[in-house]
Formats: structure tokens, sequence, C-alpha cells
């Protein structure tokens, strides 16, 4: 055998090796542009708005504005991961974020304090949390059925409170320190988004209650079999959604700082597109707080993008709805390309 044949016979024997190699190099940068791809997608906007109408998208005055107005909605979408991780849907944090609105602002118009009236919202948000869960626990109600008819009694209550008009008076200035004061620029909200969300990052990730939450969410019955506590883990996602919903009133109405009977139902639409985009990104077929916390500020730039260009103002709908169907059937893709 000459040396060439020796060198052909090596390259022979190398190329199954290099073939092996580089198919899963192959494999893991697609990987990282399924987990990463709305960071992409995300400089790919602020490029696109950036270069359009640079003096007003590319302002301090525009990022602040952007950062509060979605941080109440990143807050309301971070309390709705759990209850989807547990595998249920939640569609009264709507209701429930409107309802606490109104009653904390209707403590200040009736002259009590609006301390008491947060500890009135949270324990509303807690119990709205317990009816749903024993709905669906209890009574065998599907999520969905169950938290729709939540939402429209909650709905019902908030008109009952205002009396179907805004309430606009009696607001004490040390009430709307809460949404309106800034530090470092940001208003506070941004912080209590933080706050939130590194708390649920590290009690999903690193707990056991996290395990539960997903182990219900992917398989009841085997979680059951396996020993987790089903209908309490079902029972404890809704209440934390319910008691972060309303946490979630009470900022926006120190934001507004005033109450209307409809406040509430524009963000339903906004956070679950959040989370189901967010479960295509960085832990793809998972809900996970990063991901959640990267769509939220994705769909919130295309639409303020949109609006400094003079587009109507029925985009950011329409917007949030194609956002919300093309997150399904992302997700649902994803689940199909893991089993």
């Amino acid at each position: 055998m000459t040396v060439n044949d020796q060198a052909a016979d090596s390259v022979t024997a190398e190329a199954p090796e290099e073939s092996a190699a580089k198919a899963p190099r192959k494999r893991r940068i697609n990987l990282g542009m399924d987990r990463f791809s709305g960071l992409y997608v995300w400089a790919a906007l602020i490029v696109i708005f950036g270069l359009w109408v640079p003096n007003l998208f590319l302002t301090a005055i525009n990022a602040r504005i952007v950062a509060g107005a979605e941080a109440i909605t990143a807050i309301v979408a971070l309390g709705l991961i759990v209850p989807v991780a547990a595998g249920a849907f939640d569609l009264s944090i709507g209701g429930t974020v409107g309802l606490s609105v109104c009653v904390v602002m209707w403590f200040q118009s009736e002259g009590k304090s609006w301390v008491l009236g947060v500890f009135a919202c949270l324990l509303i948000g807690l119990l709205v949390g317990a009816l749903n869960s024993f709905v669906v626990v209890k009574l065998r109600v599907d999520s969905f059925i169950a938290t729709l008819g939540m939402s429209s009694i909650l709905i019902a209550a908030t008109y009952w409170v205002t009396g179907g008009s805004q309430i606009v008076n009696g607001v004490s200035p040390s009430f709307l320190l809460l949404g309106q004061k800034l530090i470092l620029g940001l208003p506070l909200p941004v912080y209590y988004m933080v706050v939130i969300a590194v708390v649920l990052w590290w009690l999903l990730e690193y707990t056991p209650v996290g395990r539960y939450l997903y182990a219900v969410g992917g398989n009841p019955q085997a979680a059951r079999l396996a020993g987790v506590r089903v209908d309490r883990v079902t029972t404890g996602a809704f209440m934390l959604s319910g008691l972060v919903a309303a946490f979630a009133g009470v900022v926006l109405a120190a934001q507004l700082g005033q109450a209307s009977p409809d406040v509430g139902s524009s963000y339903l639409l906004p956070a679950f597109s959040a989370v189901f985009l967010g479960a295509t990104q960085i832990r793809p077929g998972r809900v996970n707080v990063l991901g959640t916390l990267i769509a939220i500020f994705l769909l919130a730039t295309g639409v303020k993008g949109l609006q400094l260009v003079g587009t109507p103002s029925y985009v950011k709908d329409l917007f949030n709805g194609l956002a919300l169907i093309i997150a399904v059937a992302l997700a649902a893709r994803t689940a199909r390309r893991r089993a």
C-alpha cells in the first residue's frame, strides 16, 4: 500500500468522525438560534425603528415610558406563568387587576387609608385564586371555563364598586409615589417587576415547588403517582396568580391616579401572548421567567415603534393578537419536536 493509499484510507476513516463531529455542532447552533431568537428579533426591531424615527424612538424618555408601562404587563404575565406551568389557564387575571385598581381607589375616595385598601386588594387576589382552584379542583371544571366565568364575575364586581364611573377624587400623594416615583431614572414599577421576576425564577428553577409545578403541568397523573399532591399544587398556583395580579392592580392604580371599570381587561391578551411566546425562548417548550420578560419587551418595542411611525391605535390589539396566535403555534411546534 502506498502512502497516498494510506492517506486516502485515513481520510475515509476520519470522514465519518468529522461528519459526526460537525452534526452536533450544527445542531447546537440551531438550538442557540431557537432559544435566543427573540433577542435577535428584539434587536432588529430596535435597529429598524431607530433608523426610521430616531428622534422619537431612540430617546431616554421613550425608553422610560416603555419600561414603566410594560412593567405592569410584565408583573401580570409573571403571575400567569405559575398556573400555566401547572397546566391551567387563569383568564381571570385581567378582572383581578381591574377590581384591585377600583377597590384601592374606592378606599381612598371614601376617606379610608390606602394601606388598608392595599391589604384588601391582596386578600381579594388570594380569594379569587382560592375560588378558581375550588371550581377547578373540587368541581372538576376545566380551568379555561372556570376562570372565564370568574372573569365575568369580577368585571361585574368592578362596575358595582365604581358605580360604572371613574374614581378620581381623594387619592393620597403618598400612594401615587408607589407607581410614579423615579429611582435612577426608572419608575418604581420596574423595580417591582425585577424583584418578582427574581423570586419566581428562583422558585421555578431551584426549588421543589417549581419541579412540582412543571410535573403537574406535564403529566398530572404521573405526578400524582409519584406522590405529588396535584390538587394542592394547582390551588397554590391559582392563589399565587391571583395575588400577583392584585398587586399589579395596586401598582397600576398608583401609576394612573384614577380608576375606571374597564381598566384591567386590556392586560389579559398581552400577558398570555408574552407567556406563550416566552415558552419558545431560553427553555423552549417550557414557560419560564426570562423568556417571558424577553417576549414582553419584544412585543412592547414593536407596538411602540409602530405607534411612533403613525399607525392607528388599534395596531396594539392587532399586534398582540397575531403574537398570541404565532406564539401558541411555535410553542406547539416546539413541543412536538421535543416529544
